[in-house]
């Protein structure tokens, strides 16, 4: 039991430990910059206000196809809160659309590793499975931003008192965030909705240090402001399309095999690597958008501030993780597995229930969909299913009621600050909601394949 534990805690924190504190720290620089703000200014103008959560979930599920969601979402994170900032409300309604976005790329799109080993297992057409998984992404996005509008406004006074200070400490309203119905921007007048005067600027929430004399009062602009977010996106993008090519180059397509990079796509697995992209992501954060007169104990102070703020949310992490570790190593999933399997049930629906009991029982939705095709493998031929249906069936089961034991639940709560009651309910509810609704998808797949 000990061992399950510290081997739990220890993978989870090995995979996203550094890459919390590092994404932390970036949004900090973003922060106090002034970076943020003008990311948002830019999105809220560009998008029109309104619709800020179609954007986030959006964003969310393109990033997650070539990244883990964990990484993209602390990378994005700091955007979400921005928006929110300057809107002045509405930050549950952004972080879970985005949050859940991610979640449906990443359980039904390859090369993400659980839906390219459901393929591999099966023996699935990989480039259907592509397809597949696009389309039931796209029909499911409007699940989430529905459901992330419905109960934001819901949980925007559940949200801890350091989370709401750390998103809404620069906005200039005068009441609580969150007090308008869905639909609206919290905090803002309807001249704001509806085209009137835009938001005045803000002023500066951190002293940058003394500007020596004839200086350009400091300002980042959007182009500069988005570097050190697309940078690191961008290296973990092509060190995930070069990998891909190198495995088909060299006949090693099944993610359990051992592979050794070559040529460039080495040198991409070391920059891509999520650990050393957020590391030059902070570096160009502290060098491009902090004016070269901030003292350095001041950027020293910061980056303190961030690492004291991201201990908690990598401790509890770390604690989620340990306990699907252990849920894992005492076999639960495998004997739910086994049971449904032996049920008589509608063919679509045996994958589908496997993937999401075993989900529920340990946690990890890759490990859920992964042991769903292991114990339908033998069983497709005798269901009259497809493999290309049977993998959708699979990675769609596989997103159901993500809870305490799965460590990206830890991740996405802790950051938006919600606790309790109020993280099932926007969470784990969320999560349910897009589960649900892939099952007449599937349904109607199985018309056609």
């Amino acid at each position: 039991m000990i061992g399950s534990i510290t081997t739990g805690f220890g993978n989870t924190l090995a995979s996203i430990g550094i890459v919390i504190g590092l994404g932390v720290a970036i949004g900090k620089i973003l922060e106090v910059s002034g970076a943020a703000d003008a990311l948002a200014r830019k999105f809220v103008k560009v998008l029109g206000r309104g619709r800020e959560h179609w954007a986030m979930a959006g964003t969310g599920a393109v990033v997650s196809i070539p990244v883990f969601c964990d990484s993209g979402y602390v990378i994005m994170n700091p955007l979400a809160r921005s928006i929110a900032r300057r809107l002045r409300g509405r930050y549950v309604t952004l972080a879970l659309a985005l949050g859940c976005g991610m979640t449906v790329t990443h359980h039904l799109v390859p090369p993400t590793p659980g839906p390219l080993g459901v393929a591999g297992i099966l023996g699935a057409d990989l480039g259907g499975l592509i397809l597949a998984g696009l389309v039931f992404a796209l029909l499911l996005l409007p699940v989430v931003v529905v459901y992330a509008a419905w109960i934001g406004p819901k949980l925007e006074s559940e949200i801890s008192p350091q989370v709401r200070e750390a998103v809404y400490s620069g906005a200039a309203a005068s009441t609580a965030p969150g007090a308008r119905a869905a639909g609206g921007s919290a905090g803002l007048g309807a001249d704001d909705l509806d085209g009137g005067e835009p938001l005045k600027e803000e002023p500066p929430a951190t002293d940058l240090g003394e500007a020596p004399p004839g200086a350009k009062p400091h300002r980042v602009g959007f182009g500069l402001a988005a570097v050190p977010l697309l940078v690191p996106l961008l290296l973990i993008v092509l060190n995930t399309v070069t990998t891909a090519i190198d495995r088909n180059a060299q006949g090693v397509l099944s993610p359990t095999d051992e592979y050794t990079p070559s040529g460039f796509a080495a040198i991409m697995s070391f920059l891509g690597n999520p650990v050393v992209a957020l590391v030059i992501g902070i570096i160009l954060a502290v060098y491009l958008l902090l004016p070269r007169w901030t003292p350095r104990k001041r950027v020293h102070s910061w980056l303190a501030d961030a690492a004291a703020s991201a201990g908690l949310i990598i401790l509890i992490t770390g604690a989620g993780g340990a306990l699907g570790q252990v849920l894992r190593d005492t076999g639960v999933g495998d004997e739910l597995a086994e049971a449904v399997s032996s049920l008589a049930l509608p063919s679509v629906l045996v994958p589908f229930l496997i993937a999401s009991l075993v989900r529920i029982a340990q946690g990890s939705g890759t490990v859920a969909m992964i042991t769903a095709a292991s114990v339908s493998a033998p069983l497709v031929d005798t269901l009259g299913l497809s493999p290309l249906l049977a993998a959708l069936a699979c990675c769609a089961g596989s997103m159901v009621f993500s809870y305490f034991n799965d460590s990206y639940f830890w991740v996405v709560t802790r950051f938006t600050g919600l606790e309790g009651t109020a993280a099932l309910r926007g969470w784990s509810g969320i999560t349910t909601a897009v589960w649900a609704a892939s099952l007449p998808l599937l349904l109607i797949a199985s018309l056609f394949l």
